[in-house]
């Protein structure tokens, strides 16, 4: 069975999604993505020796600020009363990989799998950004919804491999 697109009404015009009816529930959603980048690159971000200072700790914030933010940036998102941004790393030494996991929470009428995706990619773009001057070769990867709960729709978890 094929759904409708929510954000277009009968005539193909883009809309907000009306939620005033929907219940209020608690609403989590996690989202995922990787920075790949050279083995230097790495090891400077890892040893906190960056020329502009704390790498994860400025992208922990700006993630946090991206998932408040996301109404602002993606013009169909409803503004969200958030109560919960974490975002958490794993420096992965093997492959020179750095992976971000954000999870947003909130009680409200619609979900927050975008709060969650935004806080990911601009958590990705800000360790870009502090170490592009030695390292311009570095790619964004595999940046996902892993789980989302709350609401009509129930629960979706991403099959792991997929």
């Amino acid at each position: 069975m094929t759904r409708a697109l929510s954000h277009f009404d009968a005539q193909g015009a883009a809309h907000m999604v009306d939620v005033g009816a929907k219940d209020s529930t608690h609403r989590i959603a996690i989202a995922s993505g990787r920075i790949h980048m050279s083995p230097a690159t790495f090891r400077l971000v890892a040893a906190g020796r960056a020329k502009k200072g704390d790498v994860l700790g400025v992208a922990r914030i700006a993630a946090i600020q991206a998932a408040k933010r996301t109404p602002e940036l993606i013009p169909l998102a409803h503004p969200l009363p958030i109560t919960r941004v974490a975002v958490d790393f794993e420096l992965q030494a093997k492959t020179s990989c750095i992976a971000i996991r954000t999870q947003v929470e909130c009680r409200g009428q619609t979900g927050v799998e975008m709060e969650a995706l935004t806080a990911a990619a601009v958590g990705l773009l800000t360790i870009y950004d502090m170490v592009k001057a030695v390292d311009r070769g570095m790619r964004l990867t595999e940046l996902r919804l892993e789980e989302k709960r709350g609401g009509k729709s129930g629960t979706y978890a991403r099959r792991r491999g997929k």
